[in-house]
């Protein structure tokens, strides 16, 4: 039930990317503490609600290609997947939902959102790269007795197939984006300008 990103919608993904400048060029830090010379911002194109809804039906393609459905509820982690867990689930006639970060640590439901134990619910996230937000809500839905169906991304930038292990993934674009710890930079090296924290997590001190 595990799908490899799809050619044709990667590719169109990838172009929609750059069409929003949602691809950035330059030097970064990461969540990590690591650096790289790019960084995909997907909250540039999910700004634009026809693009959105685009990516979102051909992801949800790949999970009924898959034959991962039916699916009762999208989850994703806020604020990156807040969009895209509304217009995942509309296009595939589920609930969307997002899970919020507590100040102590891991992820919780709010604002009334619910999900029961039994129902078929699916992770989603824009970008993974070390999976941690998306891990965090898989441990959330264990504890509530919904463990996930699987998990899905517009893009995947871990560097494998497989990232969540034996959980089943799916995902529109594999991107490689080559990244080093801070004293092997080459970006550093060359003397390039202070690296910059574009995401929404804050990196670690």
């Amino acid at each position: 039930m595990e799908a490899a990103a799809a050619v044709e919608p990667g590719r169109r993904l990838e172009e929609a990317l750059r069409a929003t400048g949602a691809l950035l060029e330059g030097h970064f830090l990461l969540s990590s503490g690591r650096h790289a010379g790019r960084y995909v911002q997907c909250a540039r194109l999910l700004q634009h609600p026809e693009r959105a809804e685009a990516a979102c039906r051909d992801l949800a393609g790949i999970l009924e290609e898959a034959g991962a459905g039916p699916v009762d509820a999208v989850v994703g982690p806020a604020m990156g997947a807040v969009v895209l867990a509304h217009e995942l689930a509309r296009a595939l006639g589920a609930r969307g939902l997002f899970a919020e970060r507590l100040a102590e640590g891991g992820f919780a439901l709010r604002r009334g959102f619910e999900v029961k134990p039994g129902e078929r619910v699916l992770v989603c996230e824009d970008v993974v790269t070390t999976g941690r937000s998306a891990r965090e809500v898989l441990e959330m839905l264990d504890e509530i007795g919904a463990p996930a169906l699987g998990v899905a991304s517009l893009v995947n930038r871990s560097g494998g197939p497989r990232p969540f292990g034996e959980l089943p993934y799916f995902r529109l674009l594999d991107l490689e984006v080559p990244s080093w710890e801070p004293q092997n930079c080459p970006l550093c090296a060359a003397g390039a300008e202070p690296p910059v924290k574009p995401g929404s997590r804050p990196a670690p001190s």
